[in-house]
């Protein structure tokens, strides 16, 4: 009976792996470089386990809005809460229950063994930008959530004028902390994942809490996409306590299901 039962089970895998691997498909992704690197790591996973393939176009969430605006078309969006939130509006997206997955804040990062400042007060961190030879951070001109929020930060701030000619900026839906690694910049701010992966840089710390902004990114499918069910896969593995485990040690926190993981 065992042996019965055994073999029973063993065919039943097969089936049901050659099932997944008759549906298997190729799932195009519009993704924000919020998430990129975590997703980087993750994509490899998410294709073993389910058989799928991911073809990933990276960008700023605003820059992929227009893009879809402009009439081009993905199976699974991967954007700051906004943003999908403006895609649902106008009938582009669905979002489940479980469209939001991930947080962050900024951060600013250094080249690595450089002098880091003390950023550790609003104050102090004002002092940081207005000593630097040169900053980076997103042009706020892309429409980059980062960018957009720190020029209306400095403006607040009342160093506008003071920062504008030792400003450098990335390139469009580039990394301001790669401007930091290799010296065309003494400081560079980003969204944290983001300036963390750039090699080279190495981390000062999260901007003060009274002057950080955290940004939510979710996923949903493209409304009408024929992937639908590749689509929702990658959503749900999105709130796994592998993809948690990854979003931590790539300076993001999970929201919703992988939260509690």
């Amino acid at each position: 009976m065992r042996i019965t039962l055994g073999r029973v089970a063993v065919a039943t895998l097969f089936l049901l792996t050659h099932a997944g691997l008759a549906s298997a498909a190729d799932v195009k992704v519009f993704s924000t470089i919020g998430v990129q690197a975590a997703l980087e790591e993750l994509a490899p996973q998410f294709e073993k386990a389910s058989g799928h393939k991911l073809q990933i176009t990276w960008a700023t969430a605003a820059v992929l809005v227009r893009k879809v605006q402009a009439g081009e078309t993905a199976d699974v969006l991967i954007l700051t809460k906004q943003g999908l939130e403006t895609m649902v509006k106008e009938n582009k997206a669905t979002a489940g229950s479980d469209a939001v997955f991930a947080s962050s804040g900024m951060a600013m990062v250094v080249k690595k063994g450089a002098p880091k400042p003390d950023i550790s007060t609003p104050e102090a961190f004002k002092q940081a930008l207005l000593k630097a030879k040169t900053i980076s951070y997103s042009n706020p001109e892309h429409g980059g959530a980062s960018g957009v929020y720190l020029a209306k930060l400095i403006e607040r701030m009342g160093i506008a004028d003071q920062l504008k000619a030792k400003t450098v900026y990335p390139p469009p839906s580039g990394n301001a902390g790669k401007l930091a690694a290799s010296g065309e910049a003494e400081l560079a701010i980003q969204q944290e994942p983001e300036v963390m992966s750039a090699e080279g840089a190495e981390m000062v710390g999260p901007l003060p809490a009274e002057y950080n902004n955290i940004t939510t990114y979710a996923a949903g499918p493209f409304a009408g996409t024929v992937q639908a069910d590749a689509a929702n896969a990658l959503i749900r593995f999105l709130h796994t306590p592998a993809a948690a485990d990854v979003f931590k040690k790539r300076g993001l926190k999970p929201e919703g299901a992988a939260k509690a993981s």
